[in-house]
């Protein structure tokens, strides 16, 4: 029988990667009881994780998943041009060091990789893909964890951390809709950001937020996030700051997943509901610039833009999983959006008067560009003139918030003082702003959760043994 009162080892708040990984590594690392409290029912477990396909990993040679090689300075250098330098560069390199290392951990999981991908996302040197994707990652932890005796809670909402002394005494939580309270040696928070909590989104986009998509999981609300920045935990990040793409506007408000998620952009056009543009669309390979345009249409007007291609391109990239809207003229194409069919046909021509100026290649870089025009597009800018033209609107689509809890190298979340907390650990979204300020890398947060898991885990078991 499930015994609640009992003082645990470690107690790990989220269900997701970081979260399992905290578990699972705190539970190999000597840990003799180890307690899970995810939010979500089972059939839902997981967070965001579920919805993800790969991780961003370091090697510096060919593996059976991954081409040629992705050293730590290229690597580097990716996360700082992303982040405009909103990282702390220790922890953002510890990172990258350690990705080389997390395949054994993983594959030990019963996590399992596909062959390294081929085609337009430029991925085969630099994300290794799961096998089955988030899900299957998820749920081979899953299985893992119980096979090591680890104990989960579903349904079960950790409410508030009691801490006395930059130690944490207790943890209030529901289970099966009563509460109830535990304690333990030590805590994992690994229960992601506060997307889902459009009250708290609103206080900083403001009315913006009834446009917004939350593509992950209705279930990460901040509440243990906010309940430790109460109580003086150094934050970290600008709460207005995100991962957010650009996702197909007729998405579900939650849980939409990355199905939803639109790789037209850099093969087309990209205008507002006025019919204009306001982004360089090629500025660099779409892995590296996918998540700055959920920001750019957030700030539109009404938060929608609408991507313009024509049948040369419609081939270049993976279609939303819903049908793209279809017409043989711009003016009808422009009908069917609601847009302006004269202004629609000015911005196309204005752009096609610049373009061509270079050799097209969408494998790569192409410095196809256009000449002139404001704003410019840098690579495979390419006339919008053959038929059908195709057209897919879209909207912000928020997979998780950057404020979060300040970390050391060892996962300790920070009292605001500058102290290590005495028992806390965090990993995962929950303290991704440490290392993403703004901007994205494809993969990345998976990368996070995984190191900074197994940190926490290690830490977390050791602090229990001790």
């Amino acid at each position: 029988m499930l015994d609640l009162d009992k003082a645990w080892d470690v107690v790990v708040l989220g269900g997701g990667n970081a979260a399992l990984c905290a578990a699972i590594t705190a539970r190999q690392s000597g840990a003799q009881s180890v307690l899970v409290v995810e939010s979500a029912p089972r059939a839902f477990r997981g967070g965001n994780s579920r919805h993800t396909r790969n991780l961003r990993a370091m090697h510096d040679k060919p593996t059976g998943v991954l081409t040629e090689q992705y050293l730590e300075d290229e690597y580097w250098d990716d996360l700082l041009r992303v982040t405009a330098g909103n990282t702390d560069e220790a922890l953002a390199r510890m990172t990258i060091r350690a990705s080389a290392g997390v395949f054994g951990f993983m594959q030990e999981c019963g996590v399992r990789f596909q062959p390294s991908l081929t085609g337009t996302l430029n991925l085969s040197r630099t994300n290794a893909f799961f096998l089955g994707g988030g899900k299957a990652l998820v749920n081979a932890y899953y299985v893992t964890a119980e096979k090591l005796g680890i104990t989960v809670l579903y349904d079960s909402e950790a409410l508030e951390l009691h801490m006395q002394d930059g130690s944490v005494r207790s943890v209030d939580i529901t289970y099966r809709g009563f509460p109830r309270t535990i304690t333990a040696r030590a805590v994992v928070a690994a229960s992601g950001g506060f997307q889902a909590n459009l009250d708290w989104m609103r206080q900083h986009w403001g009315d913006a937020v009834d446009n917004f998509v939350i593509r992950g999981t209705p279930y990460n609300r901040g509440r243990v996030l906010k309940n430790l920045l109460d109580q003086g935990v150094a934050a970290i990040g600008d709460p207005t700051q995100c991962h957010a793409v650009a996702l197909d506007a007729r998405a579900p408000k939650f849980d939409g997943g990355i199905t939803t998620r639109l790789d037209s952009v850099p093969f087309s056009i990209v205008v507002n509901r006025n019919g204009d543009r306001f982004y360089d669309e090629g500025e660099d390979v779409w892995p590296k610039r996918y998540a700055i345009w959920g920001r750019l249409i957030a700030q539109q007007p009404d938060q929608i833009a609408y991507s313009i291609c024509d049948a040369r391109a419609f081939q270049y990239f993976m279609p939303s999983v819903y049908p793209a809207y279809r017409a043989d003229t711009l003016g009808e194409l422009a009908t069917m959006m609601k847009l302006d069919p004269a202004k629609v046909a000015a911005t196309v021509a204005a752009f096609n008067a610049a373009a061509g100026h270079g050799n097209f290649d969408n494998s790569r870089l192409d410095g196809c560009h256009t000449e002139g025009l404001t704003p410019p597009k840098t690579n495979w800018a390419r006339a919008i003139e053959t038929g059908p033209f195709y057209g897919y609107p879209l909207r912000p689509g928020i997979t998780f918030t950057y404020l979060g809890v300040r970390v050391n190298e060892r996962a300790q979340v920070l009292m605001e003082d500058g102290r290590p907390a005495g028992n806390l650990f965090a990993s995962g979204e929950i303290m991704a702003g440490n290392i993403l300020g703004k901007g994205y890398l494809a993969g990345f947060g998976m990368t996070i959760g995984t190191v900074f898991g197994r940190l926490a885990g290690e830490g977390a078991a050791r602090h229990a043994r001790n």
